[in-house]
C-alpha cells in the first residue's frame, strides 16, 4: 500500500473567482481506499474534479505516476486519465442508452475489443455490482441504489486501477449505503482497486477508509489526514466535533 499513484502538491483551488481550497499536500498510495470528508461546501467535490483533471488548479500540482495531469498534450493527458475510473454523483448515465450500452460505450471508443468481448465484460461489471441480468434495462426503469450501482458498473468499464467516487451513498437508505460500502471493499480486496471516495456520510468512513483526509470550511485547508479511527479518537478537535456530530446524524437517519 505505500506506492504512492497520485501526488498532489500545493494545491490551490478556486471556483468562480473564490478561494476554495490552499495548501493542500497529500498522496493516494495503491491499494487504499482514502476518503475526503468535511462540511458541505467546503469543496470536497471540487478537489475531485481537479484530481481527475476536469479542473485545472490555481496553483500547485496533481501528478499521476509522476506526471502532471494538467500538463502535456491533449493525447497523452487523455490517455493517462483513461487509467481511472469516475462515478459523479448523479450517476451521469445515458438516459437514451442500455445499461449494456452506457458500459460498452467507453469500450467501444477506447478499445479494440471486439463486441462479443465488450458485451462480456459488461455483463461481467453489471454482475459485479449486483444487477446480474441488467443489460438491457434503461436507466428510468432503475430505483437510486440500483442507479449508482450502474453507474459504479460503468467506471470499472476500462478497468482502472484508481476509481474515484464522489458521494456514492447520497440519497440511498442505510441498507443500500451499506451494500454499496461493501462493494468498495470487494474492488480493493479481491481487485486491488484504489479508490478515493467523497463523502460527508461518516458510517462510510469509518465502515471502508484507509485514511480520511479533512477539508475544513473555514481555514479553507486540510486540517487532517489519518485513519478515521485516529481522528476520530485524537484529531484536531473541529475533527473530532465534525465525526461525531456527523455519526449521530447517521444513527438518527437510520433509525427513522
Amino acid at each position: 500500500m505505500d506506492e504512492v499513484l497520485v501526488e498532489a502538491r500545493d494545491l490551490t483551488l478556486q471556483a468562480g473567482g473564490r478561494l476554495v481550497q490552499q495548501g493542500l499536500a497529500f498522496d493516494i498510495r495503491h491499494g487504499e481506499v482514502l476518503c475526503i470528508v468535511g462540511a458541505s461546501g467546503c469543496g470536497k467535490s471540487t478537489l475531485l474534479r481537479h484530481l481527475v483533471g476536469l479542473e485545472v488548479p490555481q496553483s500547485g500540482q496533481v501528478r499521476y505516476r509522476g506526471q502532471d495531469l494538467h500538463r502535456g498534450d491533449d493525447e497523452t493527458l487523455a490517455a493517462l486519465r483513461r487509467r481511472f475510473g469516475v462515478m459523479f454523483q448523479a450517476g451521469a448515465l445515458w438516459s437514451s442508452m442500455t445499461l449494456g450500452e452506457n458500459l460498452m460505450l467507453p469500450m467501444r471508443l477506447f478499445t479494440r475489443w471486439k463486441a462479443a468481448e465488450r458485451r462480456r465484460r459488461a455483463e461481467f461489471n453489471l454482475a459485479l455490482v449486483g444487477l446480474d441480468g441488467g443489460f438491457g434495462l434503461w436507466p428510468a426503469q432503475l430505483s437510486g441504489g440500483m442507479r449508482k450501482r450502474a453507474a459504479l458498473a460503468r467506471a470499472l468499464a476500462l478497468e482502472p486501477e484508481l476509481l474515484y467516487l464522489d458521494e456514492p451513498g447520497s440519497g440511498l437508505d442505510p441498507v443500500n449505503a451499506a451494500r454499496l460500502d461493501e462493494l468498495v471493499l470487494h474492488l480493493r480486496r479481491d481487485l486491488g482497486t484504489s479508490v478515493v471516495m467523497v463523502t460527508h456520510e461518516v458510517a462510510s468512513v469509518m465502515a471502508v477508509a484507509d485514511r480520511a483526509l479533512f477539508l475544513d470550511a473555514t481555514t479553507r485547508t486540510m486540517t487532517a489526514l489519518a485513519p478515521p479511527a485516529q481522528l476520530l479518537a485524537q484529531g484536531p478537535p473541529a475533527v473530532q466535533q465534525f465525526l461525531r456530530r456527523e455519526a449521530a446524524i447517521d444513527v438518527a437517519g437510520a433509525a427513522t
